[in-house]
């Protein structure tokens, strides 16, 4: 089974996917964005660096998912191949910081990836405040978020709204403003709760 969790920079992802794992027993997938070789650069110059980026991140999740779908557990996956795609990509070109002929490209390369994977069991969406995305980024201190900014966090979730809204497979969302189970047991055990009684019968 494949679940993956979404969710805009600093709603907690990653925390999320290790604690559900680790009190079901079920197998984390991760991408190490601190490892990719394009994500320092890309903050310190996006227009320069945003295809490079997007393209690291396609492939990086397609083979996760060849390799998820090869298992036979219930395998956790960390931000999907769909936000990339429906929220970064297009946000990066409403931004001036993404060529339309690199944009057009990308797309075209995840049309004809999407047309070979199946959607994930289960889609987990965090929804998250920009006060809050703020405050998480802050805790988590890594250096290349530091200058992210507040209008950048807010247009990200607009798409991110959107793109949930209009998602048509098993989904369920999470919101973290009223459940911070970083810090809260019974906030955790809320959203354990709800993940399970999501799952396909």
């Amino acid at each position: 089974m494949h679940i993956a969790v979404s969710g805009n920079i600093g709603s907690g992802k990653t925390l999320l996917v290790e604690k559900i794992c680790k009190e079901l027993g079920w197998n984390p997938q991760y991408v190490d964005s601190d490892k990719n070789p394009y994500l320092e650069n890309f903050y310190a110059n996006m227009p320069e660096w945003s295809f490079h980026l997007q393209v690291s991140f396609l492939q990086s999740r397609f083979k996760q998912i060849a390799e998820i779908r090869k298992s036979n557990d219930i395998v956790v996956q960390d931000r999907t191949i769909y936000e990339d795609a429906c929220i970064f990509a297009p946000n990066l070109l409403d931004l001036g910081v993404m060529k339309k002929i690199d944009y057009n490209t990308y797309q075209d390369l995840f049309q004809l990836i999407d047309s070979l994977i199946p959607s994930p069991d289960l889609l987990i969406y965090l929804r998250a405040s920009v006060p809050t995305l703020l405050k998480q980024i802050q805790m988590r201190g890594r250096s290349y978020e530091s200058g992210i900014r507040t209008d950048y966090l807010a247009k990200l979730n607009e798409r991110y709204e959107k793109w949930f809204d209009s998602y048509s497979g098993n989904k369920l969302v999470i919101d973290i403003d009223e459940n911070d189970f970083s810090q809260d047991p019974q906030a955790f055990s809320r959203v354990l709760n709800s993940i399970k009684m999501a799952l396909p019968k």
